[in-house]
């Protein structure tokens, strides 16, 4: 009786492992997606905490890879405005790396990673100076831009859909 006991516990367990996995296999953005072959996005990234930032820009990356995975080309831009963009420096002030130093690693990780994976990533300009941010210490894959609205409008008369990120 003890071994019945034992063998209908081990296939309980297997079944139920095996219905989890067949649940998490099935979770995707299929309804969403439909036939799309490519997702345009452009987003506006503004968040004035650098691990958020940090958080965030991973999810982006992992959005990335999960829309290819599922059969959709990415086509993704990212435009940082505001205070964002003091984290987004090769010389970040030193209170705050004192701080905040594994938060600014992984941007200056995920804005590389992003940047590998052919992601634009713009920085606004008009952020930059409101914020004194050297423009020659700009982490390398970031473009300069004039003024991050000016940008975010002209991607989405291209055709990009605005994802906001704060």
């Amino acid at each position: 009786m003890n071994v019945k006991i034992r063998v209908n516990a081990v296939l309980a367990l297997v079944l139920l492992l095996g219905f989890f996995s067949v649940a998490a296999a099935e979770i995707n953005d299929a309804a969403a997606l439909g036939d799309l072959k490519q997702g345009k996005g452009v987003f506006l990234v503004d968040i004035g905490e650098p691990g958020k930032l940090a958080f965030y820009l991973k999810a982006i990356v992992g959005t990335h890879q999960g829309m290819k995975g599922q059969g959709v080309t990415p086509d993704f831009i990212l435009v940082y405005i505001g205070p964002s963009v003091k984290y987004l420096s090769t010389k970040p002030d030193d209170d705050l790396v004192f701080e905040h130093h594994d938060a600014l690693e992984s941007i200056a990780e995920s804005v590389a990673a992003l940047g590998k994976l052919g992601v634009r990533q713009e920085i606004c300009a008009v952020a930059t100076r409101a914020f004194a941010i050297d423009n020659e210490a700009l982490l390398p894959a970031l473009t300069l831009v004039g003024d991050g609205f000016i940008s975010l409008i002209g991607w989405q008369a291209q055709g990009y859909h605005l994802v906001p990120v704060f």
